[in-house]
C-alpha cells in the first residue's frame, strides 16, 4: 500500500467542508510523505508527540491550532459577519462587533508559548498538520441537516434531534439551554459553528436584538453568559458541547483516511463506531 503525504491528508479535510483553501487556522506543520499510519487528537502536547513514535505513527494530525496557525487564529472569526448578515444585521455593525472580538484573541496571542509541540515534532522527524475550521465546517453541516430533516416548534425539540447524532448521544457532557427554557418556542434559529469561535455576548445579543429567538453556540465562557442571563432582551441560549462536536468532524477524517486503509489511532476522541 503507497502511503499518504500530509498535502493530501489537508486536502481531504479540505474537501469534507467543500473547501479549496486552507483557512488560517490551519496548516501543515512539519511535512511528511509515506504515511500509512497516523495519531489523531483534537489537541496534542509534546507527550502526544512521543506516544505517536512509539506507537510507530508516521504521523500526528490534530484539530486545534498550533504555532502559526494558532497566532492567526482570529482571522477566520470575520465569518461570523457572513452569518449576521444572513440573518438580517446591518454590515457595518457586524464588522465592528467581529473587529473587537478579533482584537481580544489577537492579543492573547502575545502570551502564547505557541512552538513547543512542533519543535518536539521537528526534533523527532514527526510530520504534524493541524485542520481547524474545515472539521468545524463538516461538523456545522451535519448538525444543519439533522436540524433541518426534524420537526422542531420548542427548544426542547432541538435538543432531542442534536442529541441523536452519535457524538451527542454518546456524550458525557449533555446539550443544555443556558438561558431561557427547554419549554420555549424554538422560533428562528441560528447555528454559530466553524467561525473559529462562539460571538460571546456581544454578537448572541445582537441576533436576540434582530428577531433571533434561539443562538446555539458549541460553548461559552461563564462571564459572558452571565452577561447575558443579566440582559432581558436575551432569549434562548443553547450550548452544545465541545468535545462531541470536534468529535464529529475528527471522525469524519479518520473515516476518509481508513478508506484510503490508513491505520487510524484516535486519542480523546468520542467514537461513533458503535452508532
Amino acid at each position: 500500500m503507497e502511503g499518504l503525504d500530509t498535502s493530501i491528508i489537508m486536502k481531504i479535510g479540505l474537501d469534507l467542508a467543500g473547501w479549496k483553501k486552507i483557512p488560517f487556522d490551519s496548516a501543515i506543520h512539519v511535512k511528511g510523505n509515506n504515511i500509512k499510519k497516523v495519531f489523531v487528537s483534537i489537541d496534542v502536547n509534546p507527550a502526544d508527540i512521543y506516544l505517536a513514535k512509539n506507537l510507530g505513527c508516521d504521523c500526528v494530525l490534530t484539530h486545534h491550532p498550533l504555532g502559526k496557525s494558532l497566532l492567526s487564529f482570529h482571522k477566520v472569526f470575520d465569518r461570523h459577519i457572513d452569518y449576521m448578515v444572513e440573518n438580517g444585521i446591518k454590515k457595518n455593525l457586524a464588522i465592528s462587533l467581529v473587529k473587537d472580538l478579533k482584537h481580544k484573541v489577537s492579543l492573547k496571542s502575545h502570551s502564547l508559548i505557541y512552538n513547543d509541540v512542533i519543535s518536539t515534532s521537528q526534533l523527532l522527524h514527526m510530520p504534524l498538520l493541524n485542520i481547524h475550521q474545515p472539521l468545524d465546517e463538516y461538523m456545522r453541516k451535519i448538525i444543519l441537516s439533522k436540524l433541518h430533516n426534524s420537526k422542531l416548534e420548542s427548544v426542547s425539540h432541538l435538543i432531542e434531534a442534536i442529541e441523536e447524532i452519535p457524538e451527542f448521544k454518546k456524550a458525557l457532557t449533555r446539550v443544555i439551554v443556558c438561558n431561557g427554557k427547554s419549554t420555549n418556542k424554538l422560533g428562528k434559529w441560528v447555528l454559530i459553528l466553524a467561525a473559529g469561535s462562539n460571538g460571546g455576548y456581544d454578537i448572541a445579543r445582537t441576533y436576540y436584538e434582530n428577531n433571533i429567538s434561539t443562538v446555539i453556540y458549541l460553548h461559552i465562557d461563564y462571564n459572558e453568559l452571565l452577561k447575558l442571563k443579566k440582559d432581558k432582551r436575551c432569549k434562548n441560549l443553547v450550548i452544545l458541547g465541545h468535545l462531541a462536536g470536534d468529535s464529529i468532524g475528527m471522525n469524519g477524517i479518520c473515516q476518509e483516511l481508513e478508506k484510503r486503509e490508513i491505520v487510524v489511532v484516535k486519542r480523546g476522541i468520542i467514537d461513533d463506531s458503535n452508532f
